[in-house]
């Protein structure tokens, strides 16, 4: 069996993580697996350095159709254009078809149609709503994709209706075609997809990220602070994601936290890290970090915190909780999305009152000062070895690729 897994971006990314982690995973249990993404497609056209012709097609048109806006921009996407991986030899060769986040000028909707006409097995990786709505990535409560995305409040400018309804008939044209099995990467992606229009009568299953529990493990914490320069003595939370200042990240969220955490230090790990100093409260000493993308480094620095916190508005099942548990760090998040899937209550973490920053002080002050810290520690790391190891996830996914359509 030769499987293919198509993802828009290689590295970078939660879902692009999750990806290659995947591939590792599959790797390791004997299944021949190949990865083509935007940047090593083996099409000379199309390997311009910021995504060639598709994506700036795409953004172009999207531009346009908002009234030359560029709000929301990144915001959704419609699939309009993409590279032809039907040509490629890994595409021919390959027995199984891996879809995970292929957005933004990668894959379109008519090669999609190709992929699935072709008869070869399709599986598709869920990372956020985009496969069953329009053209959102999340739809943050709107639930106009459930009657053809009709004046889609991302795309408000004239010409934007017509984009979100079009996509939608074209995913309604596609799947009631060709078979693929939906994957959702939390409970409850899957049950939004199940529920959804495009979703309904749809195989959906769900199977979580894998994540590599030799990399992100335990290590003492005053010995991972002195290598990182971080106070020994300090209680450290780490808030980390890929752009820090993210509205759907809930940095204003953790702010407000932490004015009623008096001598809590802050560590900042992600991109614009540095922008984000100056809107702390007075007295809250911050570590910013900036991007990390050494695993080995990221991992000593889950260890080194006393907490990992997630103030985000909107998740599926995010690779840093993951990653933080399996190093035996407790973490904090809103009660959204797949997090409250990831973190027990009280038991590895606090799950805190969604949108509600006194909730989440109190989380933080819970796992921090009031909580057994080790007992929370080994529930986390034995969370993770139960739910997400390697072997237990690809082991899920060659089930799904075995079985028969």
């Amino acid at each position: 069996m030769k499987v293919l897994v198509l993802t828009t971006f290689a590295h970078t990314g939660g879902a692009a993580i999750a990806a290659q982690r995947l591939v590792h995973a599959l790797r390791g249990s004997g299944v021949e697996t190949t990865v083509l993404s935007r940047r090593n497609i083996s099409l000379p056209f199309w390997k311009e350095k910021w995504g060639g012709v598709p994506f700036l097609m795409e953004r172009l048109r999207i531009f346009l159709a908002n009234g030359m806006s560029r709000r929301n921009l990144f915001a959704v996407d419609t699939a309009c254009c993409g590279d032809d991986v039907t040509r490629t030899a890994e595409y021919k060769e390959a027995d199984v078809i891996h879809l995970h986040w292929i957005n933004q000028g990668f894959i379109s909707l008519n090669v999609l149609r190709k992929i699935l006409r072709s008869g070869k097995r399709v599986v598709w990786t869920m990372h956020d709503q985009w496969a069953t709505t329009g053209v959102c990535h999340y739809s943050d409560g709107c639930l106009r994709y459930e009657t053809g995305c009709h004046h889609c409040p991302l795309l408000p400018g004239k010409g934007g209706n017509d984009l979100a309804a079009t996509a939608f008939r074209k995913k309604q044209e596609l799947y009631a075609e060709g078979a693929i099995t939906f994957v959702a990467c939390s409970e409850w992606l899957a049950g939004i997809a199940r529920s959804s229009a495009l979703g309904r009568g749809q195989e959906i299953l769900s199977i979580p990220n894998a994540i590599d529990s030799s990399v992100f493990k335990p290590m003492e914490r005053k010995a991972a602070r002195e290598l990182l320069g971080l106070k020994r003595d300090a209680v450290l939370i780490l808030f980390g994601c890929q752009k820090v200042t993210d509205k759907r990240k809930g940095l204003d969220y953790l702010i407000e936290a932490v004015r009623e955490l008096p001598g809590i230090g802050v560590v900042l790990v992600g991109g614009s890290a540095a922008k984000t100093e100056p809107l702390m409260p007075q007295g809250v000493e911050v570590t910013c970090i900036g991007q990390v993308s050494d695993t080995a480094r990221m991992a000593m620095l889950y260890a080194a915190v006393d907490a990992f916190v997630t103030p985000s508005l909107q998740d599926n099942l995010p690779n840093t909780i993951m990653e933080a548990m399996a190093c035996g760090t407790p973490c904090v998040g809103f009660n959204v999305g797949g997090i409250p899937e990831m973190i027990d209550h009280r038991v590895n973490g606090y799950v805190a009152s969604y949108k509600d920053a006194r909730s989440l002080a109190e989380g933080i002050r819970y796992v921090t000062a009031e909580a057994n810290a080790p007992r929370l520690a080994e529930a986390a790391r034995e969370k993770v070895m139960r739910c997400y190891s390697e072997k237990a996830v690809a082991e899920r996914y060659m089930e799904v690729y075995r079985k028969k359509g």
